[in-house]
């Protein structure tokens, strides 16, 4: 947590005041978010919820009342990162205690739910501590705080969090850009030996299509332009749709392509065997459906893949690449892979490297086997030593870079939509984003956030593309 600070020793001879609350309507609250996408929904929405107690957020630790650590608990060290954070605040509430301030500190998130009260028992500087599926308690808890409590919400809640989280202000939404997440599902029921999602987020569970429907079209009023619907296993999402039929995602995004205002829409995290039918027909007829998919693979061994627990070969999934791409040629692809899991041999990462030539992918997230505790790869035997982790996943990176390099150059020269999102750090520069995600730097007068102009594509960074806008011409010949 590079931005929590610990500030400057007050000076001894003040003594100690009693702690001053800041009035409600004066109240701060910093959030901190690790990990995925929905962590950052999850804040946004935490940050709402707390915008009706009186808060209002800011971006750094040293001005907040409030600071909430949003916490991921997919990697390895995700506990260490946590409780050497809480150190640093542990000395900043020391010195507001001694200047007569009072500043509150909250968990949120996977570790939250994974450690709970072992929170609070090592990090005295806590005063509460809330789970992925209880955080629209949060009001309710810093009230019990305020009485003097440590607060543990960690247990599943009966209730269906989203009906009691509050409509997020629309001067709030817009200020978030015309680009939004919206969870539509959550948990897992996958069960891979590596994950420890389903311990954490719980089983899966799929948001109702009238809920959906609303928070989108309520974005959509607020400006929003383009929607990605989240899920930890996004694709399984189901639902009773208005027709009495049971929809999966393909469905819901046939739908969501209605909502006036909504020009783009992605979705993520995917996984192989949940790509229906119609989910792949969506992206054959629907051109706002953005060309650009995350499914990912983990392994290109059927041996390790069993061992995962994924329940699909490195056929099966090469196969259902080539559907997608058949239904929508100008799709792009990005992928997970994890090297090193137990009882990975030679042969076994060969044949990972093997896929990543046969599919070619324009991005990917690769990383090494970390046992997460209480998964069932943790006890497995056979650990891959960390210096052939380290060297597998060198090579493998290397493979990688060079497919995404490979795609970035043959964007060059194309023409192309892009959605501006914001300004950029020159005068009349524009960062937009592409159909395929990549930041698009833009030199361009006449287009506004929220625009999605005709741009050609003149250069390639390592993440983004340099392009200039295609000028529109009558008829004639005349701009």
């Amino acid at each position: 947590m590079d931005d929590i600070s610990t500030p400057h020793k007050p000076d001894e001879t003040s003594g100690t005041r009693p702690i001053s609350p800041a009035p409600a309507n004066t109240r701060k609250v910093y959030v901190k978010t690790y990990g995925c996408q929905m962590n950052v929904y999850d804040s946004q929405r935490m940050t709402d919820s707390l915008a009706a107690e009186g808060y209002s957020p800011t971006d750094t630790a040293d001005d907040a009342d409030l600071v909430l650590i949003n916490t991921c608990h997919i990697r390895e060290k995700a506990s260490e990162k946590l409780y050497s954070a809480l150190g640093r605040l542990r000395k900043m509430k020391d010195a507001r205690t001694r200047e007569g301030r009072e500043l509150t500190v909250g968990v949120a998130g996977c570790v939250a739910q994974a450690e709970g009260d072992e929170i609070t028992r090592r990090a005295p500087v806590v005063d509460l501590v809330v789970g992925p599926q209880t955080y629209h308690r949060l009001p309710q808890a810093l009230a019990r705080v305020r009485q003097g409590e440590r607060v543990v919400e960690t247990e599943y809640a009966i209730e269906d969090k989203f009906e009691h989280l509050p409509v997020p202000q629309k001067e709030q939404t817009r200020s978030r850009g015309v680009t939004a997440f919206l969870t539509v599902q959550e948990g897992c029921d996958k069960f891979c030996t590596f994950c420890v999602v389903p311990y954490t987020r719980g089983s899966e569970v799929s948001r109702p299509v009238a809920q959906i429907l609303k928070e989108a079209e309520k974005l959509a009023d607020a400006g929003v332009r383009e929607l990605t619907l989240l899920g930890q296993n996004v694709n399984a999402w189901h639902g009773e749709g208005a027709d009495g039929r049971e929809w999966g995602l393909g469905e819901l995004l046939y739908r969501l392509a209605e909502i006036p205002g909504i020009v783009r829409l992605r979705y993520v995290t995917s996984h192989p065997r949940d790509m229906d039918d119609t989910l792949i027909h969506a992206h054959r007829d629907l051109p706002m459906l953005m060309p650009y998919l995350h499914l990912p693979v983990q392994s290109g061994s059927d041996r390790i893949l069993k061992a995962m627990n994924r329940k699909h070969t490195a056929a099966d999934y090469v196969r259902l690449i080539d559907r997608i791409r058949e239904a929508r040629s100008d799709i792009a692809l990005s992928g997970d892979f994890i090297v090193g899991f137990p009882g990975e041999t030679d042969e076994d990462f060969e044949a990972t490297l093997q896929i990543v030539r046969d599919v070619t992918y324009a991005a990917a997230y690769s990383f090494k086997y970390s046992p997460r505790p209480g998964t069932p790869g943790a006890d497995m035997e056979d650990h891959v030593p960390e210096a052939v982790k380290d060297e597998r996943l060198q090579r493998l990176q290397a493979l990688l870079s060079e497919q995404q390099y490979a795609f970035q150059r043959s964007l060059t020269g194309k023409t192309m939509d892009v959605l501006i999102e914001k300004a950029g750090r020159e005068p009349g520069q524009m960062v937009g984003r592409s159909p395929w995600l990549q930041p698009v730097i833009i030199d361009v007068h006449g287009g506004e956030i929220g625009d999605i102009i005709r741009v050609r594509i003149i250069g390639t960074g390592t993440n983004s593309l340099i392009g200039v806008r295609e000028m529109e011409t009558t008829s004639d010949g005349t701009i």
